[in-house]
């Protein structure tokens, strides 16, 4: 049996990036608890589009936790209360009748307010742009079967190739530092053979724009790993360390 509840929705509205912003209230009434997140800010928005006001800009596109798009800091936590869990899979059968949600973007130097809980986070495809990517022709499927890799350094790759690049990592850590996403990208890359040949110049690279951007540096604080919605291990930042290292020593890379 489907149940309904009433919340009270704190939501950061900020018309820019060069605007201040504030905290508005709403109230949902008789959402349903089949409800995703998303799909609550949908009733939301048409509630506000009748009444003649501007509706809340938020981030999605496929609402599978696949793409990384969606996102908002939720009760202080990206992506909401949930472990493992993105923001257009959070349901509300995980809130109580009467609660009050306070819902904000996501909060970083490199991520710039669009509009409401909408920010740009095209810093982080400028990360990849600068390094994260293999140049080796590796030819068909059954060609790039014909390398072996041991089952253990295969999981380890495939663990890190499942960020999906949403930016919850960034929005967690109180230094802003995008280090897990990167250690995510250089480490699934260096694991595998394909991408040796160009390890030392792609973390070097990386780690380089990594800092232009104005990102943080990791301090352990470990909150990127308890929000990330792909449960990254912080063990791909101490990767993400030796690479760099070995870059710097024992290579022209710098």
């Amino acid at each position: 049996m489907t149940k309904s509840i009433n919340l009270t929705l704190k939501v950061w509205r900020q018309p820019g990036s060069q605007s201040s912003g504030r905290l508005e209230t709403y109230e949902a009434r008789d959402i349903s608890t089949d409800m995703s997140f998303l799909e609550m800010l949908d009733v939301i928005n048409e509630q506000l589009t009748l009444e003649g006001a501007e509706p809340i800009a938020f981030d999605h596109d496929c609402r599978e936790g696949i793409c990384g798009t969606c996102g908002a800091v939720v009760n202080g936590r990206p992506h909401g209360p949930e472990k493992g869990t993105t923001l257009c899979q959070l349901h509300m059968r995980h809130f109580s009748d009467g609660d009050t949600i306070v819902i904000e973007p996501w909060r970083a130097r490199a991520f710039a307010v669009i509009k409401d809980l909408a920010v740009d986070s095209s810093a982080l495809d400028r990360l990849i742009q600068a390094g994260g990517y293999i140049s080796a022709s590796t030819g068909g499927a059954p060609d790039g079967n014909a390398i072996l890799v041991p089952q253990e350094t295969a999981e380890l790759a495939m663990d890190a190739a499942a960020c999906i690049g949403c930016g919850a990592c960034v929005a967690a850590c109180p230094n802003a530092s995008a280090m897990l996403f990167v250690g995510a990208k250089v480490s699934h890359l260096a694991l595998l053979p394909q991408g040796k040949p160009e390890a030392a110049r792609r973390v070097a690279q990386m780690v380089r724009e990594m800092d232009r951007l104005g990102f943080g540096n990791c301090t352990n604080e470990r909150e990127c790993e308890a929000e990330c919605p792909k449960e990254i291990n912080i063990t791909n930042i101490a990767r993400l360390n030796r690479e760099f290292l070995k870059a710097r020593f024992f290579s022209s890379e710098k």
